[in-house]
């Protein structure tokens, strides 16, 4: 995977003296940085600059090489002294209500990949906002991240549901620095515009022709109905865990709930010379996260294979 995670560990093991490669399943390096990001909060010469310094210092991409089918796991293992899985958290949690299969409802990161990708193309995405009422299901950075992309498609109008209440505008007490604030907060997507509504549980999802029109819900405190009119409605509500895919069954990776793989506080799996980072170990999470695992676990893999304290670990006493 060529996510933030795998291109930490690759950076660092690569200047620890080792030769590294990187599988992408992909067209392009970058994972959700370059499909799942929209470009007005990252734009790609970012990446592309990261990854040509990467490839002038000897990093190997193989893209377009999905693991576990057009190469063995298995063949992988007995070819390196090491593997850093980095396959991300991309298993969508999807709803389960009447309606879901009427054309315009699609999952967030579906939505958010055809726009990248169109952009990369310099061409309209084939899943295009444009003069459309667009309900988003799921108040999160992903639900957000579809705000503002469906603003710049020319929505005729954009609303971002969540099911939870709405968080308080201060910290609570059972709520300290530095845990995750659980605050409201307004993106730079949400200044430009859209409504949000809280505490809607969707109901059924509403079409004619095969084709989307409304969704009922019902407001969590009362039951109380509510319809709303829609042409595209967007799935982000979450992520489960990595794809369903071959590695435990070729390898005997262990996975725990979610398909999540399971690694100790080295990134050590149960299996030896396979590690685990970013996402497809600690779940859903944030880059700086990913980045932060990509770069530990570099530690471990070059410790494991003799190092000398070419990498150190993060703290005060760091010196990167």
């Amino acid at each position: 995977g060529s996510g933030p995670a795998g291109l930490a560990a690759a950076t660092q093991l690569r200047r620890a003296g080792h030769d590294v490669s990187i599988f992408e399943r992909a067209e392009a390096a970058g994972g959700l940085l370059r499909f799942g990001i929209p470009d007005f909060k990252l734009e790609k010469w970012v990446i592309d600059r990261r990854l040509a310094l990467m490839r002038e210092e000897g990093v190997t991409f193989h893209l377009g090489v999905n693991v576990g089918q057009d190469v063995e796991w298995a063949d992988l293992y007995a070819q390196h002294d090491a593997l850093v899985l980095a396959v991300g958290a991309t298993a969508a949690r999807d709803i389960d209500v009447p309606g879901r299969e009427l054309e315009g409802v699609h999952l967030a990161m579906d939505y958010l990949a055809a726009q990248n990708r169109a952009a990369r193309a310099d061409a309209a995405s084939p899943l295009h906002a444009g003069g459309k009422r667009v309900l988003i299901l799921g108040g999160g950075d992903t639900g957000a991240d579809c705000l503002g992309t469906a603003h710049r498609h020319g929505a005729r109008s954009v609303a971002q549901l969540e099911i939870n209440e709405v968080p308080p505008t201060e910290r609570l007490v059972d709520n300290p620095w530095p845990w995750w604030p659980r605050v409201f907060r307004v993106s730079s997507a949400h200044e430009e515009g859209g409504e949000r509504a809280y505490s809607i549980r969707t109901e059924c999802i509403e079409g004619e022709a095969g084709r989307v029109t409304a969704l009922r819900a019902a407001r969590v405190e009362d039951g109380s109905p509510v319809v709303f009119d829609a042409d595209m409605v967007l799935l982000a509500v979450g992520f489960l865990g990595p794809e369903p895919g071959s590695v435990a069954a070729e390898l005997g990776v262990a996975t725990g709930a979610g398909g999540k793989v399971l690694a100790d506080r080295s990134f050590r799996t149960n299996v030896d010379r396979v590690y685990a980072v970013g996402d497809a170990q600690r779940g859903a999470s944030l880059v700086v996260w990913a980045i932060s695992d990509g770069r530990e676990a570099a530690r471990t893999v070059d410790a494991d294979l003799g190092g000398h304290g070419r990498l150190r670990t993060r703290g005060a006493d760091a010196a990167w």
